[in-house]
């Protein structure tokens, strides 16, 4: 029988620089792999490190930044943008969208580009991972107008789940709400978010989705939000929401100050315009050449 492999202490090098509000996990294995990283004064060639209060850890030769309040805002994501931090075919991201004052923050989950509605952000990786999984429990809801027609005992079906195409799809509550034209407006909730999961739902029935809009994700809801605003919820609702296990779970820390705001980066000047050479009349420039000629 083999021994169980001891556990090292500390934590993921990733992890210790996403919760540092400095990047991604993916992105800290990338800056690892470029050699941007050092932990006690040795470049690192992997991310199989872990790391404890007493390791110094650089990032390009500076030490990290003190870990900040764990914090959580509401956004209403509008149609077009990628919840991605680079998209390689240069479409306008989510987080080049986001007002400049907010610190460095990650999306929990993400929503397909055609997508609108509530999208969570958080400057915390730990929050972000736990709230995103199926285990947690989270309901999210949306509101769906699609072309078709489907009855309220089809949209029952989906209650006990369903395979398609070999994956298999968690339960699913659905709620046919009414019939405009050709399309219908309903509402689903799920607890799964698999990518493109209510759009595949829905063709499975013979439903075409032509707009999608996500309401609410778990305790938090879209409310009186306008596309493209941002809304943070207070320290104490978000605790109060987490409640104690998932805030363990998730390594959450509502002891920490908050990091104050980036200075606004000034607006470059724009160059003087330059002043149009004046004129010459007809007569003016004859005098000019005659002058010249006589000398």
């Amino acid at each position: 029988m083999k021994a169980p492999h001891a556990q090292v202490p500390g934590e993921r090098i990733a992890k210790v620089l996403a919760r540092a509000g400095l990047c991604s996990r993916r992105d800290a294995e990338r800056w690892i792999a470029g050699g941007r990283v050092a932990v006690n004064g040795k470049l690192l060639t992997s991310p199989a490190l872990n790391v404890g209060p007493r390791d110094r850890v650089t990032v390009d030769g500076e030490p990290l930044p003190e870990r900040e309040r764990t914090r959580l805002w509401l956004y209403h994501k509008p149609k077009g943008l990628v919840t991605t931090a680079r998209d390689p075919e240069g479409r306008r991201t989510v987080f080049s969208a986001l007002p400049a004052e907010l610190p460095r923050v990650v999306a929990v989950g993400r929503l397909d580009i055609n997508t609108e509605g509530l999208l969570l952000l958080t400057n915390d990786g730990g929050p972000a991972r736990i709230l995103e999984l199926p285990a947690t429990g989270w309901l999210r809801r949306y509101r769906v107008r699609a072309h078709g027609k489907v009855t309220q005992a089809a949209l029952d079906s989906l209650k006990e789940g369903v395979a398609i195409d070999g994956v298999m799809y968690g339960a699913v509550e659905s709620t046919l709400d009414r019939v405009q034209g050709s399309n219908i407006w309903l509402t689903l909730g799920l607890r799964e978010g698999k990518n493109r999961e209510v759009k595949k739902l829905l063709a499975h029935l013979g439903l075409d989705t032509n707009r999608l809009i996500r309401i609410s994700y778990g305790p938090f809801q879209i409310g009186d939000l306008t596309p493209g605003e941002v809304r943070e919820i207070r320290g104490r609702v978000l605790r109060d929401q987490l409640g104690a296990k998932l805030t363990r779970e998730a390594g959450a820390d509502f002891e920490a100050p908050v990091r104050p705001p980036p200075p606004a980066k000034p607006e470059p000047q724009k160059p003087a315009p330059r002043k149009k050479a004046h004129a010459m009349a007809p007569a003016e420039r004859g005098k000019r050449r005659r002058a010249d000629r006589r000398r």
